[in-house]
């Protein structure tokens, strides 16, 4: 049996503004139906694989849960990261919780944000991986490079290794992304791989790589989870013992230090999605090279990508050459193809204005639902909010507004103070400064309710909770 380790804790700005640190790019819909967490979920489900352990961020808990639900999953356990630290504690805090059961088990390790189109090519690949994954081996994922890319890490094989073969072959090193001369001749030479972050191995093998070359970042992540506090089927590691641990990714900590890698090669598609450039690429451009969404229209275009994220924001191209337009309803980003790399510099620019959208989508994802704020006054707000069925807000008040609810979708249960009432479509209730609340949605599908608030202060922060079962402060 397999242990699936799936890692989403990351921000995605390379893919601002779809992606943003409030909802980063594994969980967006980049491409399908799903999200890529979904795809990655799937990717490694069915025979051979156990329920997967996911590690991840305080913000990003529930939206785990929910989008597991949707593809009909559930998680093994769901480790939740005080602060991002990188790979190496992430993947070492999960070895330790699937070594307290079962030290010999096999854990694949992966990203949550990478597409990998044919599933039952690269199920085949880890399979091959398997039998040196048992004999000790860290076993790490290189994928056979089409192009010179600068954006990845490479694999150098070993004297005699095969790079089309397909079972594991021995490891030379680890290569720095590289300049666009060397990956050049890196491709040219043919016996490097990209690197993809995806590792097969024992708990015991990577926990006895952390004690020869990491051991003060096991003691660290070992009292972490030694500390971890249970949480509504959440596993909190300990803040103080975290903070402990360095921030390094596990290449640089235990990859380029092991004596006992190997690399297994795949050929059969791949990619970390690490630029609107890489979106364009793996969604098929047409004959002349544009790739459009539903809301969006190339006249005279070529080799360019239109993508409207917005229900009824409809973008238009006209004569537009390699050049990538992603439209929300409160950002827009226009650039040359050549240079999508460099987004995460708008991103850095907007943070230096204050600007909001540089982190926070439109729409804010709550363990309830979701809402978006659909005007903003110097002392009113209008809002969407969508409350998922058998979901409930907190029990509230606050010190700044009055709200008044109008229910558009759907059935909602309404506390004010001492009264309990249903309010069907259509109908309305009046919540007073100060007065104690809450709503929940009974029905079977979603509720769709718009909040007016009036006040002198309408921040999210003049909330009040006195009961939450999602046990929030």
């Amino acid at each position: 049996m397999i242990h699936p380790i799936l890692l989403c804790g990351g921000s995605g700005t390379r893919l601002w503004p779809l992606s943003r640190k409030s909802y980063p790019k594994q969980f967006a819909k980049l491409m399908g139906d799903g999200s890529l967490f979904q795809a990655s979920a799937r990717r490694l489900s069915g025979d051979g694989f156990a329920a997967p352990l996911v590690v991840t961020g305080d913000p990003f808990r529930f939206i785990v849960t929910e989008q597991l639900a949707q593809v009909e999953q559930a998680a093994m356990g769901i480790l939740i990261e005080p602060e991002g630290r990188n790979t190496a504690p992430a993947i070492l805090a999960a070895a330790l919780w699937i070594a307290k059961t079962d030290p010999g088990a096999l854990m694949l390790v992966a990203p949550s944000d990478h597409v990998i189109p044919d599933t039952d090519a690269f199920a085949t690949t880890v399979q091959a991986a398997v039998q040196r994954a048992k004999s000790g081996d860290l076993v790490t994922f290189g994928i056979m490079p089409t192009r010179p890319e600068t954006g990845y890490g490479y694999l150098e094989l070993a004297t005699g290794a095969d790079a089309d073969a397909n079972t594991p072959q021995s490891l030379a090193r680890f290569v720095e992304k590289p300049d666009a001369g060397r990956a050049a001749k890196m491709l040219a030479a043919g016996n490097f791989l990209w690197n993809a972050g995806i590792f097969l191995f024992t708990a015991e093998a990577i926990i006895a790589a952390y004690e020869a070359h990491a051991p003060a970042l096991l003691t660290a992540v070992t009292e972490a989870l030694n500390k971890a506090d249970p949480d509504l089927g959440f596993t909190r590691l300990d803040p103080a013992a975290w903070s402990k641990a360095d921030d390094i990714s596990v290449d640089y900590a235990i990859m380029e230090k092991a004596n006992n890698l190997a690399v297994m090669p795949f050929g059969a598609g791949w990619s970390d999605l690490g630029g609107w450039d890489a979106v364009w690429m793996e969604s098929g451009p047409d004959a002349q090279g544009n790739v459009c969404s539903d809301n969006a229209t190339a006249i005279d275009c070529k080799d360019t990508l239109l993508r409207s994220e917005t229900d009824g924001l409809q973008l238009v191209g006209i004569g537009l050459d390699n050049i990538v337009a992603i439209a929300m309803g409160d950002a827009v980003l226009v650039a040359d193809k050549s240079k999508a790399q460099r987004v995460k510099e708008a991103v850095d620019a907007l943070k230096a204005k204050g600007s909001s959208q540089a982190v926070q989508l439109p729409r804010d994802y709550r363990p309830w639902g979701w809402y978006e704020s659909l005007v903003i006054g110097g002392r009113f707000q209008v809002k969407r909010i969508v409350v998922n069925p058998g979901a409930s807000l907190s029990l509230q008040s606050h010190h700044h507004r009055s709200e008044h609810w109008i229910v558009v979708e759907g059935t909602a249960k309404i506390i004010v103070d001492d009264t309990v009432q249903l309010i069907s479509e259509n109908q309305s209730v009046y919540i007073p400064l100060g007065a104690v609340h809450r709503m929940e949605n009974p029905g079977k599908v979603p509720m769709v309710l718009i909040e007016v608030q009036t006040g002198s202060y309408l921040g999210e922060d003049d909330i009040i909770r006195y009961e939450d079962i999602y046990a929030r402060g």
